[in-house]
């Protein structure tokens, strides 16, 4: 295990004080509240302690780069904003897919992405 240092705790305490998924970008941004001089390099090699660690885990959209979150959370979906980008969870999960999963499939896994606008550019639209 590492050693836990300012910035790898500022990051971290991005991940459990946010509850959406982020890009590097992002962590960096909040991160900086807590460590001004912070560099977009330490923020990936934390990512990467933190998620080989499991305390984060990445969120893959398609056609999208990996986002992060905190992890050990309950299975769960996400929506994605059209206008800003950004991504939220949602909580749950919506039923069985195993009943629309074709006849003679193994169903593993799933993830359902909903798109729209999230509540700040819904409010901004004409």
């Amino acid at each position: 295990m590492e050693r836990q240092t300012r910035q790898r705790a500022a990051i971290d305490r991005v991940f459990t004080e946010t509850a959406r998924p982020l890009d590097p970008r992002e962590v960096l941004a909040a991160a900086r509240r807590y460590v001004p001089r912070l560099g977009i390099a330490t923020v990936y090699r934390a990512i990467k302690t933190l998620s080989d660690e499991g305390r984060v885990v990445p969120v893959t959209l398609p056609g999208e780069h990996a986002r992060y979150e905190a992890g050990g959370r309950e299975h769960h979906h996400h929506f994605q904003c059209r206008r800003c980008h950004k991504v939220y969870e949602l909580e749950g999960c919506v039923g069985d897919f195993q009943t629309i999963t074709p006849p003679g499939f193994k169903l593993d896994d799933h993830e359902v992405v909903l798109y729209g606008l999230c509540d700040t550019c819904s409010a901004a639209s004409p």
